[in-house]
């Protein structure tokens, strides 16, 4: 009874091809061992595996689908859990000062645009970044998808895509976190009210305020964390050694936190430039927002918050990136 059902498994896992003798109608053939030949699988790449090797199944979501749907567990989980030193962090970087902003008191103000904006945001993202990693375009001029060049181009396409959705909810949860607007309903209430006196050019103009700067913040941010995180997460692979030659969920956790930190500290500057022009009354250009800075509070101000800021990056690059790769390592076993 086993070896039937070792042959059975055999024949699931291995197609054969017979020679054209052993179905002759004329003759009976005996076919021996040399004349079955493992067909040879091919894999997503496109190349035969060697022969006689068994490959893994075509797994039942397709990288797209995994990608997207990691990605928005990813976003929605990291937002959900690290909120409140988000708010500290925005409360912090105000012009108005950190007590009048709100200081500790109702650091979940502006959650709501949170339900609306994480998951989308996130996963546009990724499933740009893994789309770009894996482009005809990286293997040809990059040297394939494992490299640097291209963890750092794809991180900033992803950006560049996420930020669509992205700012409009910063914008929203912002105003919530560090004015008197109260809740993320109210900010909305608020930008499209500004659509009677500006009309719908100005709406769209106030919930895109600070795209630019935003852009300028996350690219080089990306361009500093993932090619970090995707080099860590190689050599823990190597370190550990083993079969599975992917990194777990508790190790992206901690690569990303690492990642994450040295990236935010870095882009600090940028990100209190980025949370004024949003908070600002009227818009204003990220040059006159800086000379403005400078000359008004000192040099000193563009790191304000880079102590929460950096807490928060780090814990966040951990729950992001390891809820990523624990989800897409999920979804690659369906």
């Amino acid at each position: 009874m086993c070896c039937v059902a070792f042959g059975l498994k055999t024949l699931q896992l291995f197609c054969v091809e017979l020679p054209r003798s052993a179905f002759s109608t004329n003759s009976v053939s005996i076919v021996s061992p040399q004349d079955i030949k493992p067909r040879q699988y091919i894999a997503m790449g496109g190349e035969p595996s060697p022969p006689g090797i068994q490959t893994s199944r075509d797994p039942a979501i397709s990288p797209f689908t995994r990608a997207l749907l990691a990605g928005a567990v990813a976003g929605l989980t990291v937002d959900l859990t690290l909120f409140p030193l988000d708010t500290l962090k925005t409360r912090l970087q105000s012009s108005s000062g950190f007590l009048a902003s709100g200081g500790f008191r109702n650091v979940y103000r502006g959650i709501g645009s949170v339900f609306l904006g994480s998951a989308p945001g996130a996963a546009l993202f990724f499933v740009s970044y893994e789309g770009v990693k894996n482009s005809a375009f990286t293997k040809e001029h990059l040297g394939g998808k494992d490299t640097p060049g291209a963890s750092m181009l794809a991180s900033a396409v992803g950006e560049v895509a996420a930020c669509t959705v992205r700012v409009p909810v910063e914008v929203v949860k912002q105003r919530a976190q560090a004015t008197g607007t109260g809740s993320s309903l109210a900010a909305v209430k608020y930008v499209v009210s500004l659509g009677r006196d500006r009309g719908l050019l100005g709406v769209w103009r106030e919930i895109y305020r600070g795209y630019g700067v935003t852009i300028m913040r996350e690219i080089p941010f990306t361009m500093i964390q993932f090619p970090l995180w995707e080099g860590m997460k190689k050599w823990c692979v190597q370190v550990r050694g083993g079969g599975d030659r992917r990194a777990s969920g508790a190790e992206s956790a901690v690569c990303g936190s690492v990642a994450g930190g040295v990236a935010a500290a870095v882009t600090t500057p940028l990100d209190v430039m980025k949370t004024r022009m949003m908070l600002a009354e009227k818009s204003i250009s990220m040059v006159s927002m800086f000379r403005k800075i400078v000359a008004e509070e000192g040099a000193r101000t563009l790191l304000s918050g880079i102590g929460p800021r950096v807490m928060w990056i780090s814990a966040g690059g951990a729950v992001f990136l390891g809820a990523y790769t624990g989800a897409a390592n999920a979804l690659s076993e369906l």
